[in-house]
């Protein structure tokens, strides 16, 4: 039987992959800052799934709890699924929320890879994933550490993915656009291609089975968003300059 551990499992998209995971037949560890999240949101799965109280920005709490998750359980796949962004997109960043969304985006995504590939070397065997975004792929008004930790994140997995492949650990980055999710419910503004989060799970599942580098979902709007990186930057620059598409506010 196959074992998964997801940080940030108990709502969103991360519960919704440890909820088909659990379905899949997998054993399955989850961790969040709130346990109540997670006795609110898994009733029929709690058998297959472990949950550890632990707030990922934390390194060795983080790591203690994907240790003792591998040596009870094992541990064939990480998905780094913890992540937060600007509840208010301001042009005037709020800078001690970016530098927590530094900790918890980023270094969270470090410290749950380190902890995995202590397991996973040894053994020459295994799978990182990491939730980036569509929004790591230019700076987006509004949302300047949130572009930079998912950019960080994409390519901090790019170069993983070459790395390990000597010791047969493959690394995906997932980049999806918007995902109806308690991260995304609190935007005031037009959410081009949302999808429910249930589907982008089974995407996401999907790409992981395929063991893709780098997946990109919706496909027309990661299309467009990546030419919009193509162009030149003062083409770009001004593009987002205009009021239909720069939600940030004063």
């Amino acid at each position: 039987m196959k074992a998964v551990f997801i940080t940030g499992g108990t709502t969103g998209m991360g519960m919704e992959l440890a909820k088909l995971y659990a379905k899949k037949g997998w054993k399955v560890g989850v961790c969040g800052r709130d346990k109540t999240k997670f006795d609110d949101n898994f009733q029929t799965e709690k058998d297959q799934i472990s949950f550890y109280q632990v707030d990922v920005a934390n390194r060795a709490e983080l790591k203690a709890a994907i240790a003792d998750f591998s040596k009870t359980i094992g541990l064939d796949l990480l998905i780094a699924n913890a992540g937060i962004g600007y509840k208010f997109k301001t042009k005037i960043p709020d800078f001690e929320w970016s530098y927590k969304m530094v900790h918890v985006n980023f270094l969270g995504v470090m410290y749950a890879f380190e902890a995995a590939l202590d397991v996973m070397v040894p053994r020459s065997k295994g799978q990182l994933v990491a939730i980036s975004s569509i929004a790591g792929y230019n700076g987006l008004p509004g949302v300047s550490a949130y572009s930079a930790t998912k950019a960080a994140v994409q390519k901090y997995c790019e170069s993983l993915h070459i790395d390990l492949r000597q010791f047969n650990i493959h690394v995906t980055s997932i980049c999806p656009g918007f995902v109806d999710t308690p991260l995304t419910q609190s935007n005031n503004h037009k959410m081009p291609f949302i999808m429910s989060a249930p589907k982008a799970a089974q995407k996401i599942a999907h790409a992981i089975e395929k063991k893709k580098m780098v997946y990109a979902f919706p496909f027309f709007f990661a299309t467009i968003v990546r030419i919009l990186g193509m162009l030149p930057r003062t083409w770009y620059r001004a593009f987002m300059s205009i009021k239909a598409v720069n939600y940030s506010k004063e």
